[in-house]
């Protein structure tokens, strides 16, 4: 009876214990559809809730611009921050590699354009999302060989460019790139550009990976952990293909393996 007993307070102990590490985590994340949506929803924030909700923990996102919200986080504001470049410095501790964009060039099929690598891009006019310079692997040296190349924050606008044949491609995720067409092609002729025209995407870079950060050591590392068990279960690629499937007409068969 005795050891009924201490076993019953050893569990309780251990079951009040658990709910006090459980935390509610704020988030610093960009505003990245369909990544991370206004709501707090998309393929990256479910990963992220994924995981910290298999760790017991719930995760409360709070969505800036792009690139603002890893300056929300050095400034101080939240608990972790979301989709920074591996190894970029930050503030707190950063977690191994979560999620990966597929980078590449989208363009209107009834160009005469065809891309297989970085190099078919010479002489044409790209736009890019802000930072691509600097977060695309290889781009950086290579832009000077195009006809024309600059970044805005605005990726709906760039959409818009390509649409108009104002520019001849857009470099980016092939994801994200596929949901502001949808946003256009819903939007009709209040876009003011022809979204119904097909497109083609080429995964001409290697897919960028993304960690996170955390100010709490110990909740980087109850991060990684989870994420490894979940990925080890085949949920982290659940996620990842089903947010694909969503987007296949546009990506078919060139966003990774997914």
């Amino acid at each position: 009876m005795k050891f009924g007993i201490a076993a019953i307070m050893s569990a309780s102990l251990f079951s009040l214990s658990s709910t006090a590490m459980a935390a509610e985590v704020k988030v610093m994340a960009g505003d990245l559809p369909p990544m991370v949506q206004k709501d707090g929803t998309g393929r990256e924030a479910e990963i992220i809730s994924t995981v910290l909700g298999h760790c017991g923990h719930t995760a409360v996102f709070v969505v800036q611009p792009f690139t603002r919200h890893w300056q929300s986080f050095e400034s101080g504001t939240g608990d972790a921050v979301a989709t920074v470049p591996v190894g970029m410095p930050t503030a707190g501790t950063q977690t191994q590699s979560y999620i990966s964009y597929q980078n590449g060039v989208s363009y209107l099929t009834s160009s005469d354009h065809e891309a297989a690598s970085l190099s078919d891009l010479n002489g044409w006019n790209i736009v890019a999302f802000e930072g691509a310079s600097n977060i695309i692997p290889g781009l950086g040296g290579e832009t000077s060989a195009f006809k024309s190349y600059r970044e805005m924050a605005d990726q709906k606008t760039q959409s818009k460019l390509l649409y108009g044949k104002r520019v001849d491609g857009i470099l980016g995720d092939g994801m994200l790139f596929a949901e502001f067409a949808r946003q256009l092609q819903e939007a009709g002729a209040s876009a003011g550009v022809d979204a119904s025209q097909a497109i083609e995407f080429r995964a001409i870079f290697e897919p960028s990976p993304y960690a996170m950060s955390f100010r709490d050591p110990a909740m980087a590392a109850d991060f990684d952990r989870c994420f490894s068990e979940l990925d080890q279960a085949g949920t982290i690629a659940e996620i990842n293909t089903r947010w694909t499937d969503k987007y296949r007409a546009a990506l078919g068969d060139n966003y990774m393996s997914y």
